[in-house]
């Protein structure tokens, strides 16, 4: 019988031990009140994200982006995503420059191999009841490789997807805090 309560508290610390390394919180009823990881402010129960205005030259990435962050914010936090008018808060923010660099060249051929795509963005993570930003960010950015040239051929949208789901990571990791 002893041996079962101490099974069982060692079920208990492994889970809370995992939890820790996946960023996931233990209860009060399972390890004395602590919580690890990342916290997310319990005032807000819903987020609004439209998509972020564009100043770029790049017409796909505001979708993609949109897409990226509705996912994110859906799966790692516990904001529902709602229309404008109907949250506690709103993402909202303007994609101010989209950039892409030659990382190496085919010695072979002077062709470009491998590129970057630099995407950099301003934002406003704002609370709907006062009007006033929870967060607010400028400059913002995150980047993509991708290999333009033969035998990989990837395309440019391979980057646009990758860059759009860094940035994603990144923003919605920026709505924790310490509460």
């Amino acid at each position: 019988m002893a041996h079962k309560r101490v099974a069982a508290k060692l079920v208990v610390i492994w889970a809370c031990f995992t939890a820790v390394l996946f960023n996931v919180g233990c209860d009060s009823a399972s390890s004395g009140g602590y919580t690890s990881g990342v916290l997310y402010s319990k005032k807000y129960r819903s987020v609004a994200v439209p998509i972020f205005k564009n100043s770029s030259a790049d017409r796909a990435i505001p979708m993609q982006l949109e897409d990226a962050l509705v996912k994110e914010i859906e799966s790692t936090t516990p904001y529902k995503i709602t229309g404008e008018g109907r949250a506690d808060t709103v993402l909202r923010g303007t994609i101010s420059n989209v950039e892409l660099s030659m990382l190496s060249q085919s010695l072979a051929t002077g062709l470009t191999e491998e590129m970057a795509m630099k995407v950099t963005v301003d934002f406003e993570w704002i609370d709907m009841k006062t009007g006033k930003p929870i967060i607010s960010r400028a400059g913002f950015q995150s980047s993509a490789v991708f290999v333009a040239s033969l035998p990989n051929n990837q395309p440019i949208d391979l980057a646009r997807f990758a860059v759009a789901e860094q940035l994603a990571r990144d923003i919605v990791a920026s709505l924790q805090g310490e509460w």
